[in-house]
């Protein structure tokens, strides 16, 4: 009999994870390797922030802090969602946790009871279904096909609900394709949803930041404010301010819903760390001019990436709206033999042969729901970007 739970048995690690430690290890052991696999910004924290954590720990902030999240925190947070969303949340309708990731396990784990159904788009960010099965839960992926833009139509979220449905998980732009819902789109889905008063919606707007081509962000209890009551509002100061590990994650929701996730955090981690929360309470309140000049690079490094993945025989890569990655098709190389004579039965093997022959690690596609893809983050130098595309173009090329 084992001595671990049942529980670990249904979920995996995290593959992006998984992938970016791999490039760590063979890099350690002096493989020249390009790890294009985590989801975080290049840049470094704004100076403006790094001096108000400073400030905090010189000021004695350095202690036990409200379980979900400083008063001055939650105020900062409240100021961003109606001056960023045109949503009015009070204070106890806040929630702050170590990461989008905790705010997101403590929502489902709060709110899920044995059998109940999550609808999850997929391409899907790769802890969404592991974090519905810990919470006994059932995930409901829905395809998204590239002909839809990856995004879920009306008619594929209607023809997934049932009545164990309890929440509906929207995530735009998007990881791992990039895609960006527009108004009208959301729209439509809300339509789909007030007729089903007992779905909820959880949106991830991690990524709102980083849009390209002009595009409006918009989410989905903005556009129909009929569903605020029963909408989480997800988002964090990772991805915007370039602050992957001070890990702060917050949301907006009904204060029940509130209320039980904080009961979860106060048995599990507790607060999260008081010099982030000082941190973003300054990302949140200060000078904000940095992130257009962030985006613009962004959006600079996806034509580049798209343009030469194109160019790769067997590559196809379509043009993202948002985020920082690309999620292109591999369907071109599928039952192509490797140099070595191995054939490319599907992403994975892809992937593997990426790494091996040329030294780039990429996620396959069947980490996210939808295959045969592979996720490229490009949030890293242009020469970088540069080579690694090259290396793959060479890859693609020896294929026969």
């Amino acid at each position: 009999m084992s001595f671990i739970a049942e529980r670990l048995g249904r979920i995996k690690p995290s593959p992006t994870i998984a992938v970016t430690t791999k490039a760590q290890e063979l890099k350690a052991a002096g493989r020249d390797v390009i790890g294009l696999g985590a989801g975080e910004p290049d840049f470094d924290t704004p100076l403006n922030i790094q001096e108000a954590a400073i400030a905090a720990i010189r000021g004695g902030q350095t202690r036990y802090t409200a379980v979900d999240g400083t008063p001055l925190l939650k105020q900062a947070i409240v100021a961003k969602f109606k001056r960023e969303n045109n949503l009015t949340y009070a204070p106890n309708q806040i929630s702050v946790g170590t990461g989008g990731k905790q705010v997101l396990y403590n929502a489902l784990i709060a709110t899920l009871n044995p059998g109940d159904e999550v609808i999850i788009p997929a391409p899907y960010w790769v802890s969404y279904p592991d974090i519905v099965v810990l919470g006994d839960g059932t995930p409901v992926p829905v395809q998204c096909s590239q002909n839809n833009g990856f995004k879920l139509r009306p008619e594929d979220l209607e023809a997934a609900i049932t009545p164990k449905t309890k929440w509906v998980l929207l995530n735009s732009p998007s990881n791992p394709t990039g895609a960006v819902y527009t108004y009208a789109e959301l729209r439509a889905l809300a339509d789909v949803l007030l007729r089903y008063p007992d779905v909820w919606v959880l949106t991830d707007d991690m990524y709102e930041h980083l849009l390209f081509d002009g595009l409006k962000f918009a989410t989905i209890a903005e556009v129909e404010p009929k569903l605020y009551g029963r909408t989480l509002t997800l988002n964090g100061v990772s991805k915007a301010y370039c602050m992957t590990g001070w890990r702060i994650g917050y949301a907006g929701g009904p204060t029940e819903l509130i209320k039980a996730m904080a009961v979860i955090q106060s048995q599990s981690t507790s607060n999260p760390s008081s010099v982030s929360q000082a941190a973003a309470v300054e990302a949140l309140n200060g000078p904000q001019d940095f992130i257009p000049r962030n985006s613009a690079v962004f959006q600079q490094r996806r034509d580049l990436v798209v343009d030469m993945l194109n160019k790769a025989p067997g590559l196809f890569c379509p043009r993202p709206e948002g985020a920082f990655y690309v999620y292109p098709s591999c369907a071109g190389t599928l039952g192509k033999r490797t140099p070595q004579g191995k054939v490319i039965e599907n992403d994975t093997d892809f992937v593997g042969y990426l790494l091996e022959a040329e030294g780039v690690a990429v996620v396959q596609g069947v980490a996210f729901g939808l295959e045969p893809y592979f996720r490229i983050s490009y949030a890293t130098s242009t020469e970088t970007l540069k080579e690694a595309c090259a290396r793959i173009q060479k890859a693609c090329a020896a294929l026969k």
